[in-house]
């Protein structure tokens, strides 16, 4: 039987849950609804989701108060779409730090949220072609750290796990596939987002910063992840498959 793919919508705002869930459930989707925090940790608990649509301006925790706790969680590969009245660039950089996956400005059209939906939903599975040979391994191995590419963790070398974002891992698998070349900022978008990402330029960036506080890397003198100037960004370490951790 296909797979039916189930999203949360989190808004305090009835009309607008009710008719985005009418809208979605028409296309195709699995809806379930939730007018704040509470609902939507009882639900999640109860049950499991493909991606969580998260309304910003809601009473009590908000949208990102809500992000950041899913993202210290046990649901952080859960990718989030944020909903947000504000147009200021501030609000939607702080909700892609806070590690949404994508955001929508309302008022919005039925439509482009669906499609943003179905977008999201596609590059959170998308997988670069030559890394599908490590995925046997399980661990992929690069300075004093681990990928594990099974559970999508961050190990460092206590064996601490670092919880990533979706988009977070992402990007380092994208930097894991291609080390010791210059990517551009057009090419990671393409790579982590998929060619109908309508993310602004500064988004990379931004993720870049993320990943490289993830892996403590410097920012001044990055051993990683290293800025070519007006070129893009290139994964320095090298790269070795590890050994599979037990259990």
């Amino acid at each position: 039987m296909d797979h039916i793919d189930h999203v949360l919508i989190v808004d305090d705002d009835r009309e607008i849950r009710e008719l985005l869930s009418s809208y979605l459930k028409k296309n195709g989707l699995r809806v379930t609804v939730a007018a704040d925090g509470r609902q939507m940790r009882a639900f999640l608990d109860a049950d499991r989701v493909d991606l969580v649509v998260l309304d910003i301006m809601m009473p009590g925790d908000d949208g990102l108060v809500l992000c950041r706790e899913l993202r210290a969680g046990r649901h952080k590969a859960v990718p989030v779409l944020m909903l947000t009245a504000r147009s200021d660039e501030t609000d939607r950089i702080v909700g892609l730090e806070m590690g949404a996956d994508d955001y929508v400005v309302k008022p919005f059209a039925a439509r482009e949220l669906l499609a943003r939906i179905k977008a999201v939903l596609r590059r959170t599975r998308m997988l670069p072609p030559n890394l599908q040979v490590t995925e046997v391994s399980r661990l992929l191995a690069f300075g004093a750290w681990q990928l594990d590419t099974t559970t999508r963790q961050l190990i460092d070398e206590a064996g601490t796990v670092v919880p990533l974002s979706g988009a977070e891992y992402r990007l380092l698998r994208v930097l894991l596939d291609h080390p010791q070349r210059v990517l551009s900022r057009d090419q990671l978008l393409n790579l982590t987002q998929g060619r109908e990402a309508d993310l602004f330029d500064r988004s990379i960036d931004l993720l870049v910063s993320r990943l490289r506080q993830r892996l403590k890397d410097d920012a001044r003198e990055p051993a990683y992840i290293k800025t070519v100037r007006s070129e893009g960004y290139v994964f320095a370490m090298p790269i070795t498959i590890a050994q599979a951790r037990e259990g």
